[in-house]
């Protein structure tokens, strides 16, 4: 340790030379831990973590914390920015050359381009004998390639991955506002051989974004992966990123995006965020509407490349173009959502619509809505109002499929290939041009019956004609382009299978409202092939359980050492079930159990307040059917006693 302290003094100073004075020590930026210069005592207990190709040292305190579950989220990123380098270098004739991958060229489609692409592709089948086309290698600098900025980069594992594992990339500058992760990430870029690729730099996100808006000087890729809600640097980062330029964001504040908080959503996001099943769904559009909104303010828009709902984050990638004529047509690609408090039936408002071409220029007006009346036409409850939030298709599902195929050919690449495999596959089945869905358990748990199985609800929406799809977001997702009233109508269907005792239902409840109309489409159960989708079949992992206790996000990180941490786990372990009853003693619980009526207790002519009577069971009977009190008098005369009255 002290080794690698005194070899990153003077690179470290190297570092951070031409920076502005301000930025050395930056007072109360929120990311990262106080801004602090001196050096850490000598005797601080690391850790040492290799992910991937990287090999990190960590303090062992709660300083810059290291979150293993969220290797499947650096995993994925790996992947995705190498596909979009193979994309934008194969434009300027450069192949990459990712480890582990056999030496045939691929052909890179690019949807904007094809003919033009076509043309380039033959010009290099013509190539001379002797002429080699140009590689790009992993740890190597390309002087035409990807200039990467992680703008949140902590111990700077995420940038150091980058170096050693994603071919074509000319530079990646690792950011953070705080002195102690900047020291870190320079023993670390050391400690891995990166120092010529990875630029670390103290900085306030923002502010190093916004010094980077002119064209020359914008960056090809951002990554942003903060503790907490992202929005305070989405304004600087749409800005920051090239033309075409990927952009990646990482929202971790799933409380506020999955409705908790719908006023404070509107704060972060622009939007209303409601409580749903769907609401790990309704958070990527939401964060994507947020993305497109701010990109409009400067003549830019988003196009989304994947998006993915996983373990307690959302992460999505976008590509940024601009255009003033794609601008206008932004308002179309955003919805409000009228959801039922009842039913939870949701219906899609856009905001805006095309009114059609007219001197080679497409104009757009203000849609027409609402949607729906004010009471749900199905449990006669009211609505709530939600978004506005991302409308149009979510992934761009040629390029997922290039980097599940990447993946799935070179497995050894990544630790959690197995699950990039299994999520990427059920994206490539959901059906693209379907916002939302609705939860099997929700609709059996909204007519009070028993819940069919899968196969049998998406089979019966098949026999009707319908699409249908899963979606990577749950694992009971019913994401189908059948009317809401089909839905009903196929679950009315399945009530009469399954029935439901009609006399327990209140007259006021959505269950008694929706079974009291007789279904006008007659749902075939019966189970259909295609009903079963393939990434099911083949048995992927899609939806992964729990990887380790005290699963979730980690604690903010901040200084104090071992004992901060230990005091964070004392108090979680004091709040852990704090809205639960304690445990009852055993003892007590026997008693209160034996003050029950029993089934068999007699009360004869006795007022129901004496509580009289005799049982021939005693103390042999279940906890359940003990008598309320015991027996201290005779039974009057006239009384039964033994079985049979009640």
């Amino acid at each position: 340790i002290l080794t690698l302290r005194s070899a990153c003094s003077p690179y470290r100073a190297r570092c951070m030379e031409g920076q502005p004075q301000e930025l050395r020590n930056p007072a109360a930026m929120e990311n990262g831990t106080e801004p602090c210069g001196e050096e850490r005592p000598s005797e601080a207990q690391e850790t040492t973590v290799t992910e991937g190709a990287a090999k990190i040292a960590f303090p062992s305190a709660n300083e810059v914390f290291y979150n293993p579950v969220q290797e499947f989220n650096r995993d994925l990123t790996c992947a995705v920015i190498t596909e979009f380098a193979r994309v934008q270098l194969a434009a300027k004739g450069i192949q990459i050359k990712v480890p582990g991958e056999k030496d045939v060229p691929k052909v890179v489609v690019n949807l904007s381009e094809q003919e033009e692409e076509k043309a380039e592709l033959k010009e290099g089948a013509n190539l001379a004998p002797g002429d080699q086309p140009r590689t790009a290698a992993v740890g190597e600098i390309c002087e035409e390639g990807l200039r990467v900025l992680e703008g949140l980069a902590a111990s700077g594992l995420r940038s150091i991955r980058f170096a050693r594992e994603v071919p074509g990339l000319q530079s990646v500058v690792a950011n953070d506002a705080s002195a102690r992760a900047v020291d870190l990430m320079c023993r670390n870029v050391q400690l891995n051989g990166v120092a010529h690729l990875v630029h670390p730099r103290q900085a306030d996100a923002r502010m190093l974004m916004y010094q980077h808006q002119k064209a020359s000087e914008r960056f090809d890729v951002i990554d942003l992966d903060p503790y907490g809600s992202p929005a305070p640097f989405l304004d600087a980062a749409v800005q920051a990123v090239s033309e075409g330029g990927l952009l990646c964001v990482t929202c971790t504040d799933m409380a506020v995006l999955a409705g908790n908080s719908g006023e404070t959503c509107y704060s972060k996001y622009g939007a209303m965020a409601l409580k749903s099943r769907a609401c790990h769904e309704m958070a990527l559009r939401i964060v994507l509407h947020s993305l497109d909104l701010r990109a409009n303010c400067y003549q830019r828009f988003v196009v989304p490349l994947l998006s993915v709902s996983a373990d307690f984050y959302v992460r999505v990638f976008v590509r940024v173009f601009t255009g003033q004529a794609k601008v206008k047509a932004s308002a179309s690609k955003q919805a409000l959502v009228f959801q039922c408090v009842g039913c939870g039936t949701f219906h899609l408002q856009r905001l805006g619509k095309a009114l059609g071409a007219s001197g080679g220029r497409v104009k757009f007006s203000a849609a027409c809505g609402p949607p729906v009346a004010p009471e749900c036409g199905h449990c006669g409850q009211r609505h709530q109002l939600g978004g506005p939030l991302w409308a149009e298709p979510i992934h761009d599902l040629d390029f997922v499929g290039r980097v599940l195929e990447a993946v799935s050919t070179n497995p050894g690449r990544f630790h959690t290939s197995e699950r990039i495999r299994g999520v990427l596959s059920v994206v490539t089945e959901e059906l693209p041009d379907v916002p939302l869905y609705y939860a099997l358990d929700q609709l059996s748990s909204t007519v009070r019956c028993s819940t069919p199985s899968l196969l049998q609800l998406r089979s019966a929406l098949l026999h009707a004609g319908f699409r249908v799809s899963l979606s990577h977001a749950c694992k009971n997702a019913v994401k189908t382009d059948a009317p809401s009233s089909a839905l009903w109508d196929i679950m009315r269907c399945w009530e009469k299978v399954c029935p439901v005792k009609r006399e327990r239902l209140s007259e006021s409840s959505p269950a008694f409202r929706i079974l009291s109309v007789e279904p006008r489409l007659q749902a075939n159960f019966t189970i259909r092939d295609d009903a079963n989708p393939s990434s099911r079949q083949r048995g992927l992992k899609r939806f992964q359980a729990n990887p380790e206790a005290n699963w979730g996000p980690r604690p903010r990180a901040r200084p104090g050492g071992k004992a901060a941490g230990e005091a964070m786990e004392e108090r979680r372990r004091l709040h852990q079930n704090k809205r639960k009853e304690p445990a009852e003693d055993p003892v007590q619980r026997a008693a209160r159990l034996k003050t029950f009526p029993c089934k068999r207790f007699k009360e004869g002519s006795h007022p129901p307040s004496s509580h009289q009577g005799t049982c021939q069971h005693g103390d042999q009977l279940a906890p359940g059917d003990r008598p309320e009190t015991p027996s201290q008098n005779p039974p009057g005369p006239g009384v039964a006693t033994g079985p049979g009255v009640d």
